[in-house]
């Protein structure tokens, strides 16, 4: 039997909470979230729902002729995904690409989430591609979405990616043709499109999700999800000032990042709002601040790419020599050392030192909560009482002291969430909050089927599906082709790597697909398919190394979330899981793998 410790011996001696009490707490709070349909209990966007996916940015609906024509590389998503390898492959000569969006225009997450006060929450010196090659620097720490959206469309300028583009399109089936070595690509705009090799940049958070609350379609007033702002019920507009809520009553269900950024702007301008939380998001210091000119201009050759891994090692746990970004993120490693240095002759070991660093770390976020919030039972419900890193961490200034308006109400559902949708409100505990507006920010679908989240079937040799060839477990090599489906690469994190900023693992995928496709074209191969041994090989080495550093985010004694499947881990999550050494030694592989220039675990059919 495990004896709690005594906060009083000599290892917690200089402590000033007890870790015993802590580690109570967050287990009571991840037990009263825990629901036993995980997943499940979100509604997909199709049948009644589907006009929660429809693009209100667009002036007008593009009308052509179908296509029934040849490319060389087809490229689905016009996000930063598709934007980095489409630049990859330009550097590499390839000339005849296509990129395929269903957006209006380029820009992915960035041309939907245009919501009031969206910006990047991991800073925009890194987090924005090729920054380098196109000669910009954003021009804040954290850059808007509006200067996303527009630095997106520069990149799809500066590599001529608008020539041949499909915008207003979606995929609706892949499937490969054996008599021709060709992927058959049709879409909702009745195109047969012929492609050579095909890479698919669906994004991670792509599809939307609402919540399947009880008379979800009951409501009689005016409702849409934050990924789809409407500013013409709202007013104004990114910026915020929106007028239009001054005698709305609306509802916000979700604390998750969208909602710790748009809710400041509701709450400013609505007659009444009430926020609806399930579970506390931690809130740290955003601190934007804008580009000082001096420094961008001192910037040198290689800056970029130094700053990301500067970064990504930071928060993988790797000590650097300095700390170029000094944020949120990475102010948890700069305690950790510290930690370390300290613990010297304490008899603490390496875990026991992360947790009471992360210990440490969250009670500053909790502490800052008491500092900016007035009422003590408001602060309360408001603290995150889990370890950080179970949910994706926020930074923002305004959202806590939104909750000291006199006209916006936090409604805390102790974690159950909300009872009932009505006619004309939401119940919970019993109580109905009557509103004119519900606005759903409780963001997209994470850990459903990939061909579900993509939206679309992929059909490979012999007809097989990818869902088929996957339904006992994700397989492939590198996380990036399948076996039974040649000359198709995939971008995403499942058995490749997690990062926090995500566009680095893209420029790591993005360079290793431009590499290959480019060699076999010069090489006039007509397919690239992955080994039988190859990809056992891999999945065996996923399985074996587990989800280490940054990989391990969200695990099973973590409070429910997208991470972790809402409490519920998917028994294949292991297969699907990200390269246990993390994100560096990942990187590594791949570069090394490139070095070698023997193509280990590809066939090649002329």
């Amino acid at each position: 039997m495990n004896t709690p410790q005594d906060k009083t011996s000599d290892k917690y001696a200089d402590l000033d909470f007890d870790p015993d009490a802590l580690r109570e707490r967050y287990r009571e709070e991840r037990a009263k979230r825990l629901r036993a349909d995980g997943n499940d209990q979100f509604l997909e966007v199709r049948g009644d729902f589907a006009h929660y996916v429809d693009d209100p940015y667009i002036e007008s609906a593009i009308e052509r002729e179908p296509l029934t024509d040849e490319v060389e590389v087809l490229l689905i998503g016009g996000g930063f995904g598709g934007l980095q390898a489409g630049a990859r492959l330009r550097e590499a000569g390839v000339k005849d690409i296509r990129i395929i969006e269903k957006g209006g225009d380029f820009g992915g997450t960035w041309y939907w989430n245009r919501y009031p006060g969206a910006q990047c929450d991991i800073e925009s010196y890194i987090y924005l591609p090729l920054l380098e090659e196109l000669g910009y620097v954003p021009s804040e720490k954290y850059a808007r979405a509006s200067e996303i959206l527009s630095y997106s469309q520069a990149i799809g300028r500066h590599y001529d990616l608008y020539e041949n583009a499909l915008f207003q399109t979606e995929v609706t089936e892949m499937r490969w043709d054996e008599s021709i070595s060709r992927w058959i690509v049709s879409t909702n705009k009745n195109d047969k499109i012929r492609a050579h090799f095909v890479a698919m940049a669906n994004g991670p958070m792509h599809r939307p999700k609402l919540p399947g609350i009880p008379g979800i379609a009951d409501f009689k007033g005016h409702t849409f999800h934050t990924s789809r702002w409407d500013y013409e019920y709202t007013g104004g507009g990114p910026e915020g000032d929106l007028k239009r809520l001054a005698n709305k009553r609306v509802a916000v269900i979700g604390t998750g990042a969208t909602a710790i950024q748009c809710v400041p702007f509701v709450g400013e301008t609505a007659q009444q709002l009430y926020v609806f939380q399930r579970t506390p998001s931690s809130v740290d210091v955003r601190g934007n601040s804008p580009t000082d000119p001096k420094w961008a201009a001192e910037l040198q050759p290689g800056w970029h790419k130094h700053r990301m891994e500067n970064f990504n090692g930071l928060v993988s746990g790797v000590p650097q020599p300095e700390d170029l970004v000094k944020d949120g993120w990475t102010d948890l490693i700069g305690m950790m050392i510290r930690n370390f240095k300290e613990a010297s002759g304490k008899g603490l070991n390496v875990p026991e030192i992360m947790e009471l660093t992360n210990f440490e770390k969250m009670n500053e976020i909790r502490a800052r909560v008491d500092e900016l919030v007035e009422d003590p039972d408001v602060a309360e419900s408001l603290k995150p009482y889990y370890q950080m890193f179970c949910k994706r961490p926020t930074f923002n200034d305004e959202y806590l002291p939104t909750f000291n308006r006199p006209n916006v109400t936090l409604v805390d559902t102790h974690g159950q969430g909300v009872d009932r949708i009505t006619e004309n409100g939401l119940i919970v505990d019993g109580q109905e909050y009557e509103v004119d507006c519900i606005i759903f920010a409780t963001g997209f679908e994470v850990g459903t089927s990939y061909a579900r989240r993509a939206g679309y079937e992929i059909y490979g040799r012999e007809g097989h599906s990818l869902s088929d060839r996957w339904a006992d477990g994700m397989s492939s090599l590198h996380g990036m082709q399948s076996r039974g489906f040649p000359n198709c690469f995939m971008m995403s994190i499942s058995q490749s790597a997690f990062t926090a900023n995500f566009p680095h693992l893209l420029e790591e995928l993005s360079t290793h697909i431009a590499y290959i496709i480019s060699h076999a074209l010069k090489e006039k191969i007509e397919t690239v398919e992955v080994s039988k041994e190859a990809e056992e090989a891999w999945v065996k080495t996923i399985i074996e190394k587990g989800t280490g550093a940054m990989g391990g985010i969200g695990g099973p004694e973590c409070t429910p979330g997208y991470y972790n499947n809402e409490g519920r881990p998917n028994p294949q999550s292991l297969q699907a899981a990200p390269y246990g050494e993390g994100s560096i030694a990942f990187f590594k592989v791949l570069e090394n793998w490139r070095a070698e220039q023997s193509f280990e675990g590809l066939e090649f059919k002329s």
